[in-house]
């Protein structure tokens, strides 16, 4: 039974989908003012069970369920690939990750609070998820059936994580974007040397915090040698240049619990009233365009060479959107990457 205040949420959700029909659940909760596991938590019961917070057991589980749809998003951007789970390591309770070639992730695992299996009533049929939150109750990863999915081996695993009673929903106030130093008191010449010493680009996030260096921040001052800003239209200038030479890219996605990331081409490339979209058999790709503010070329040395990026911001520094191009580890970048970059980055300064 539901309680007073969930029964007063409900009967409001109830009214602004009778008004907005179209609107999707994390808009919703964002216009009700709750998180979007407050919504979904309303449908214990009936839509949706919530599991055990077993997340390397879930995980671990997940390749015998067979080809499925991965989605991963923040504010700005969503990020959806089909495959099939192969390399599970799952690091005690705070981190993981998924290798594959379909599905790649990155596991952010300690902020991963609440977990439900949500089975969505269609026309025909259901849409059966997994749906992971954190503790503000925003979705960091959901997982979802296909036609390709084994749905015993899934009804299973959901079986074997159901929680044996429903678990306390509290839900906190999301983190707090701290404010960056003023830049007079950054060590610009010792940021420089060592973004220069970098042997690895995993060493990057470790040096920002070394000189409590916001991430936008370094971007600005290290210098246009290792970061060039440009244009917002460079970004799909990227995208586009790719698709007509074939060119395989890396696009990284993420948020507080997860990022995850697509290997390989991208070919159809479709604009949308206030979005750019990749809608690729596999990949899917879909990217608010009002919701990048600031994009960036940047070139990290590592033992194979230089690494080249574009990275996408938003209003407040968050990273929306990774660009990279398709490589391997001990394997130099692809020249033909290079060159995309080279030619955006020459037609920002035309």
């Amino acid at each position: 039974m539901l309680s007073h205040s969930n029964t007063e949420l409900a009967t409001r959700w109830s009214r602004l989908r009778g008004e907005k029909p179209a609107l999707r659940i994390r808009d919703a909760a964002a216009t009700l003012g709750v998180g979007e596991a407050e919504l979904v938590a309303l449908g214990v019961g009936q839509t949706a069970t919530p599991l055990t917070a077993d997340w390397r057991g879930i995980l671990n589980d997940m390749p015998a369920v067979g080809r499925v749809m991965c989605l991963t998003r923040n504010e700005h951007c969503v990020h959806e690939r089909h495959g099939r789970f192969e390399e599970v390591d799952v690091k005690g309770a705070h981190a993981g990750i998924v290798l594959g070639t379909d599905i790649d992730l990155r596991l952010f695992l300690g902020q991963w609070k609440h977990g439900f299996a949500v089975r969505e009533p269609l026309k025909q049929g259901e849409r059966l998820s997994l749906q992971f939150f954190d503790g503000a109750g925003e979705a960091v990863h959901k997982i979802y059936a296909t036609d390709e999915t084994d749905r015993p081996a899934f009804d299973a695993l959901i079986a074997r994580y159901t929680a044996a009673t429903p678990p306390e929903m509290k839900i906190a106030p999301g983190a707090v974007d701290t404010a960056d130093r003023p830049d007079s008191e950054i060590d610009l010449d010792g940021l420089r040397a060592a973004w220069r010493a970098m042997k690895d680009t995993h060493e990057f996030f470790g040096m920002l915090g070394k000189f409590k260096v916001g991430r936008v921040q370094a971007l600005r001052l290290v210098g246009e040698d290792l970061a060039r800003e440009l244009p917002v239209r460079s970004l799909r200038a990227a995208f586009e240049a790719a698709a007509a030479d074939g060119t395989p890219v890396m696009v990284f996605v993420g948020n507080r619990g997860c990022i995850q990331i697509h290997t390989g081409p991208v070919k159809r490339l479709v604009a949308t009233p206030g979005w750019f979209n990749v809608l690729d058999p596999d990949f899917n790709l879909h990217l608010r365009d009002e919701g990048v503010v600031r994009v960036f070329s940047v070139r990290k040395p590592t033992e194979d060479g230089i690494v080249t990026s574009l990275e996408a911001f938003d209003a407040n520094g968050r990273n929306i959107l990774l660009m990279f191009g398709a490589r391997k580890p001990g394997k130099p970048e692809l020249e033909d990457w290079r060159a995309i970059v080279a030619n955006v980055e020459k037609q920002a300064a035309s």
